[in-house]
């Protein structure tokens, strides 16, 4: 795919995106106050987008560590096959508020796998973030704690979402309409 070569729209800019990620942040922040945050970024999307919540976050008591999953290879379809490519490196969370941040939900099927997985290893508590929910596309059952935007079925990149590992620097959010 090369963008000079298709018409392509900016869903969100840079201003609207950091402006809700404050958002989210403050909200993040005021939830979670009195607890020992633990912050689980499912990379490589999610990278932009928890990097700048975490920022966001003005908590002393907050931790950051990092899954990778894969589930989509070079599509842009999801295969519905979730596989842990890279585990969180803190072997007791038992003691941890864990926020899982992942940078779009629509068929949820690795935000569900990454749940019961978190979840086997005992958290204190277990909660979701995603910049993006696309829930016309939803497989499994589930619904973010932390949302962002909902958008349509549209195939998006920039801000960390990226095509074949690409253009996921831009700052912006867009879509190719074909």
């Amino acid at each position: 795919m090369d963008l000079k070569e298709k018409n392509w729209e900016i869903m969100f800019d840079a201003e609207t995106i950091s402006k809700r990620v404050k958002e989210l942040g403050k909200q993040i922040e005021d939830d979670y106050r009195d607890k020992n945050l633990l912050v689980v970024a499912l990379l490589k999307g999610s990278f932009i987008f928890c990097a700048d919540l975490v920022r966001a976050i003005d908590l002393t008591n907050l931790k950051i560590n990092f899954m990778t999953t894969s589930s989509y290879g070079a599509s842009s379809e999801s295969s519905g096959n979730v596989e842990v490519k890279s585990d969180i490196t803190i072997d007791d969370i038992s003691d941890y508020d864990v926020l899982i941040v992942d940078d779009i939900s629509d068929t949820a099927y690795t935000m569900d796998f990454v749940v019961k997985h978190i979840q086997a290893k005992n958290p204190k508590s277990l909660q979701t973030c995603v910049l993006l929910d696309k829930p016309s596309r939803r497989q499994v059952e589930f619904e973010a704690d932390y949302c962002g935007f909902t958008i349509e079925d549209k195939f998006v990149v920039g801000y960390g979402f990226d095509f074949n590992d690409t253009y996921r620097n831009f700052p912006y959010i867009f879509n190719v309409l074909d």
